[in-house]
């Protein structure tokens, strides 16, 4: 999308604020978290331009937690109206730990990453990877909810694969943790960003739950 394309909707749904705890998004329009692309110059642009979210870079818990300049660089929250931080990570203490320090640094909202397909980062067993043991991922969700005060939302894909589409399942379980939004990217896992995304299936996980769910595929 051009970033000029970014503009403040005046009506209907998308126009409305949304509420999540204590942070409240002044509309529903939403810049994705893209790695290599959503940096803080770039989330103030879109920002400036009207997006009710803008959200960081992924981030890895493990970096942070480990002091990586890159990682805290990923924070920086000066200029938005709200500072949503998405963490990854595949171990209950770096997510918890990350997710404190991100709070400290003064995130406002908390995205946990159970979406991204790239190799790199399954191969980490994070990322989507997680939605292949929802067990373990769970325990992640619960280390972030039990870390922080501020909401926390999660971004999900279809599942794994064709055979393994769990995402109601994963969505019900997140729901009934505390998770106050649902983002779905309507592809498994092995579709990468091939083909075209499934509807049917996103509007699944949005009955599956009553609370907020999103969707970022086209």
């Amino acid at each position: 999308m051009c970033i000029d394309a970014i503009r403040p909707p005046t009506t209907g749904d998308f126009a409305e604020p949304l509420a999540l705890g204590a942070a409240v998004l002044p509309n529903r329009v939403f810049l994705a978290p893209m790695s290599g692309v959503t940096d803080a110059p770039f989330r103030r642009l879109a920002a400036r331009l009207g997006a009710g979210a803008v959200i960081s870079e992924m981030i890895a818990s493990s970096a942070l937690a480990e002091g990586k300049r890159d990682a805290q660089r990923r924070l920086d929250g000066e200029g938005l109206g709200l500072n949503i931080v998405q963490l990854a990570g595949c171990e209950a203490r770096w997510m918890a730990e990350g997710a404190r320090i991100a709070q400290g640094a003064g995130a406002d909202i908390i995205d946990i990453n159970m979406g991204c397909p790239a190799k790199h980062v399954t191969g980490a067993q994070s990322g989507s990877a997680l939605m292949r043991d929802l067990d373990h991922g769970l325990t992640l969700i619960d280390a972030v909810l039990g870390a922080v005060d501020v909401p926390v939302t999660l971004k999900m894909r279809l599942g794994w694969d064709d055979n393994s589409r769990n995402a109601p399942q994963l969505a019900r379980r997140a729901e009934a943790a505390g998770v106050r939004l649902i983002t779905v990217h309507g592809r498994t896992r092995c579709q990468f960003y091939k083909g075209t995304a499934d509807w049917a299936a996103v509007r699944a996980v949005k009955q599956a739950v009553s609370i907020r769910s999103w969707s970022t595929a086209t």
